[in-house]
């Protein structure tokens, strides 16, 4: 099955470098990462909302890469429930690549118990954000 759905980041909230590493000293780089986790709401196929903690890092001009594990509730082309996906990808700056999206395995909670598959995100120029997802749950 497919399903698609935009979304909207709702709170964007950094950890601190002490936060992140406790009292270890943080390791300095061009891109040094950083942690942060956010709220997502969705609508189309995928109506609900999401947790993300999100771990990425970017230098100067804007490339790097991220890796995220999300956790959603809502109502999946008209099943409710919750699951779980991964997902990571690379920019140089203005486009994604080597992009990942898992839907975890055994995630599936409710009516989405034993959801599984992968997706994309894309972004379009205007800052709309969708979610593309194939998937199959079990019979």
């Amino acid at each position: 099955m497919k399903a698609h759905a935009t979304f909207a980041v709702t709170d964007w909230t950094p950890a601190t470098p002490a936060e992140a590493v406790g009292d270890q000293a943080l390791v300095q780089t061009p891109a040094t990462p950083g942690f942060s986790y956010m709220n997502k709401w969705f609508e189309g196929d995928l109506e609900g909302r999401s947790t993300t903690f999100f771990v990425g890092c970017l230098n100067a001009d804007g490339a790097g890469s991220y890796a995220a594990i999300e956790a959603v509730e809502g109502t999946l082309s008209g099943r409710q429930g919750s699951f779980n996906f991964v997902h990571a990808a690379s920019t140089h700056g203005s486009d994604r690549y080597d992009e990942h999206l898992r839907i975890v395995p055994g995630s599936g909670g409710g009516d989405l118990e034993g959801i599984s598959g992968h997706g994309t995100i894309t972004i379009d120029a205007d800052g709309t954000h969708h979610l593309e997802l194939e998937y199959e749950l079990d019979a």
